[in-house]
């Protein structure tokens, strides 16, 4: 399917041909204003109205120490979704892989240097962490709540669409999530799969309706950072929910994973979990 390169990608050397990086090169990474996509929901910059996180994992991240063995490691990088930039997912591959030859003395080093790499592409802080790959912080874990796929819908619109988000009457405080997001990334056009959960107290959801809402974004064509945005600013307007939390975990694509996610203030994520597809 043809797609169209957004304006803020016109001059990234991004989904064309690019020379494996010999060594460590802060300038590989890629910021990408948040402010051009985020004006067509009506968000205002200096003006959020959710507080969130673009929490990331990288599995292929290797250095090497001082006498050139190499080390490997797993990454996990939180941007603060206030940042005024977010960092395009395949100049943070090429950036990572500029680490796979260059020596540094210690993990401590490895990782301070990241953090000032990215915040200073993102213009906020940056928090990175490194675990070894057995590390049972990256076990596979469930999303919370009730999956709502196995609803028995009939579906013919793939497309965005909130008059699909239906509410009723009843008060409620639930968890629901799905595994059937899928969206298309801007740069290459290739699918991008992955799980959302929904948090939230209000209105009732109807969860046929809510479905279909998410199913509609399968050729929609957007970061996941805004996929989930969009999915947080649809909510709110349709169902008007006192608290509100809308949480991605996107399937691992070039050794990268990303989950952003986005609240009411005072709303937090789970407990930092990865799924069996990340």
């Amino acid at each position: 399917m043809a797609h169209d390169r957004p304006e803020t990608l016109a001059e990234a050397p991004l989904g064309r041909e690019s020379a494996y990086p010999e060594q460590y090169d802060a300038g590989l990474l890629y910021p990408i204003p948040r402010a051009a996509n985020r004006a067509p929901l009506g968000i205002e910059e200096g003006a959020l109205p959710f507080v969130g996180e673009d929490e990331w994992h990288a599995f292929e991240v290797s250095w090497l120490n001082a006498r050139g063995k190499p080390i490997v490691a797993v990454a996990r990088f939180r941007l603060p979704a206030d940042s005024p930039r977010l960092i395009e997912s395949k100049s943070w591959k090429l950036y990572l892989n500029g680490f796979n030859q260059t020596r540094f003395a210690s993990r401590d080093e490895v990782q301070a240097i990241m953090e000032c790499d990215l915040s200073a592409a993102a213009g906020a802080a940056v928090s990175v962490e490194l675990f070894g790959v057995d590390d049972a912080e990256l076990a596979p874990r469930r999303l919370p709540g009730e999956c709502i796929d196995d609803r028995d819908i009939a579906v013919d619109d793939y497309t965005p669409s909130a008059e699909h988000l239906v509410v009723g009457n009843e008060i409620v405080e639930e968890t629901l999530y799905s595994h059937l997001l899928k969206s298309n990334c801007p740069v290459t056009g290739q699918p991008d799969w992955g799980s959302v959960m929904i948090r939230y107290r209000g209105p009732r959801l109807d969860r046929d309706g809510l479905l279909r809402y998410l199913i509609g974004y399968r050729q929609h064509q957007d970061f996941h950072e805004h996929c989930v945005e969009h999915i947080f600013m649809d909510v709110m307007e349709r169902a008007r929910p006192e608290r509100l939390l809308v949480l991605a975990r996107y399937v691992r694509r070039g050794g990268l994973d990303i989950s952003p996610w986005r609240g009411t203030p005072g709303e937090r994520p789970p407990t930092p979990l990865r799924l069996s597809r990340q």
